[in-house]
């Protein structure tokens, strides 16, 4: 698979996205995804920090107010952002929301998964 000689860390968390959509389908709450993917990355040994707290920043100023990732994996290495959704189907203010998500915290790499249709959807997002 092309994806995993690329990026292996990424391939990772989408096989475990992809194992918590075939187990649990479409129709439950995003907080039941979340946490069952959770569980999936804990099995799979894939480090990760779960409602991961990110400050927000302007001008080179913390503004006090910040937003917790869903999930954000590997943090100690090179992280990726995980949001996840439970949509009929991703729009752009989600792919927009994950985009603002990886300027604001630094993080290079943005997995937005929703696990709302049929097919589990995937939006892969690289920030510079």
């Amino acid at each position: 698979m092309a994806v995993e000689r690329r990026d292996p860390q990424t391939s990772a968390i989408l096989g475990a996205a992809v194992e918590v959509h075939r187990e649990l389908g479409r129709g439950f709450l995003e907080a039941v995804y979340q946490r069952a993917l959770c569980v999936e990355l804990g099995e799979r040994r894939i480090p990760f920090v779960n409602e991961a707290p990110v400050a927000v920043r302007y001008k080179g100023r913390e503004l006090g107010y910040g937003y917790r990732a869903d999930i954000i994996c590997y943090p100690d290495q090179d992280p990726v952002l995980v949001e996840l959704k439970a949509l009929q189907r991703i729009a752009d203010v989600e792919r927009a929301q994950l985009l603002h998500y990886l300027r604001a915290s630094g993080i290079r790499r943005g997995l937005l998964l929703n696990f709302g249709a049929d097919v589990l959807q995937i939006q892969r997002m690289v920030n510079g």
